[in-house]
């Protein structure tokens, strides 16, 4: 069942990831075969978290983003799932039946920061136990993930990030604690190192 699972969600990501190309300006397949998503990685995460008597005191996952390209989550109807957004906590309403749609930080490297990998948290609560299934979803961990060669212009839009292998960011990733995007300050440009 989960590799079922896991094989559908594949698909779903392989779709959405020509709706991107397309977005950014790409041939339609351009992600498809870049991050080559029929074979890319992929791990499924299964989350539970039980009620706490002090939610305040309380964390479920502390602030992060996903190393991958995109991660599709879905979620019990409890609550607990916040994203970052205008350096601000909002509580995401989860809806059944429907997968919520996390981009990360390989998708943040291949736009050039076009497209954002987003900081969220899983908090606790006091009266039921919440369940998420996130599959996250990347590239082979042999490839090299930079920005995409059409959407760099020296002048006008340098590249924002160098290119390095998967394995190694998730290496990176891996090795240090869970704070929001810091992950992504190792492979950044500085503009004063061009």
């Amino acid at each position: 069942m989960p590799h079922e699972y896991c094989k559908r969600v594949r698909g779903v990501y392989g779709e959405l990831s020509r709706g991107i190309s397309e977005n950014l300006g790409l041939d339609e397949s351009y992600i498809h075969n870049t991050l080559k998503v029929e074979d890319g990685f992929q791990i499924l995460i299964g989350n539970l978290y039980p009620p706490s008597p002090q939610p305040e005191l309380s964390m479920g996952l502390p602030p992060h983003s996903y190393h991958g390209f995109l991660t599709l989550l879905i979620e019990s109807q409890i609550g607990g799932l916040q994203i970052q957004h205008n350096h601000k906590w909002i509580n995401v309403k989860a809806i059944p039946n429907f997968f919520l749609v996390n981009t990360g930080s390989q998708l943040e490297i291949l736009s050039n920061g076009k497209y954002k990998s987003n900081v969220h948290r899983a908090t606790v609560n006091n009266k039921a136990t919440r369940v998420s299934i996130a599959v996250a979803n990347g590239p082979s961990l042999e490839d090299i993930v930079g920005p995409a060669p059409e959407l760099i212009d020296n002048e006008s839009n340098p590249p924002r990030y160098m290119p390095m292998k998967y394995k190694d960011y998730m290496e990176l990733q891996q090795s240090n604690r869970l704070d929001g995007k810091t992950c992504l300050d190792h492979v950044k440009i500085q503009r004063d190192q061009v």
